[in-house]
This record gives C-alpha cells, structure tokens and sequence, in this order.
C-alpha cells in the first residue's frame, strides 16, 4: 500500500532523523521525498510504501502523531489512494 504524509512546522534539528527512525521501526518505505524551508518553517511531503498485513495505516498515524508531539510538528499521513481522489476533479 502507498500513502502520502506532509510534516510541517518550525524549523529545527532532528526532524527528518526523527521521522525517518519512526518509519524505519515500522518497516515503511520512504519512496519519494521532497522538503524545504521557507521562512524558518520546514516542511515535507513522503510517499510511503507498506505492506498492510504487517502494518495498517492507523498504526503509523498513531506512531507519527507521537511524533508530531515530541518534534511540535504537523503530520498528517493518508492513503494514497484517498489522497489521488480528493484532488481529482
């Protein structure tokens, strides 16, 4: 399964090392990447990829909102495929 997730918030040491770790601990796939700062704000979109009979979706969220707390971040992670049908008109 694939899945989109945005992080978003001020910048600071040790965001992409915490979130990668995260993902690393769940056996997600970072398939794409891109990142940037733009007025000492970070953010980042990932393309992940899982397999859903050893992790659900959920779980990540659950794992990344644990995250977000710790790093004072934004992280939102969806299903690609909810993702692809929400922004086609």
């Amino acid at each position: 399964m694939k899945a989109i997730m945005s992080v978003t918030g001020i910048d600071h040491t040790g965001i992409i090392a915490a979130v990668s770790t995260a993902l690393a601990e769940l056996e997600v796939n970072i398939i794409n990447v891109s990142q940037t700062l733009m007025s000492g704000y970070f953010t980042m979109i990932m393309e992940l990829e899982f397999s859903e009979t050893q992790v659900g979706i959920s779980l990540i969220q659950a794992r990344l909102a644990e995250v977000a707390a710790e790093q004072q971040l934004v992280i939102k992670v969806q299903a690609q495929s909810l993702f692809d049908a929400m922004h086609k008109l």
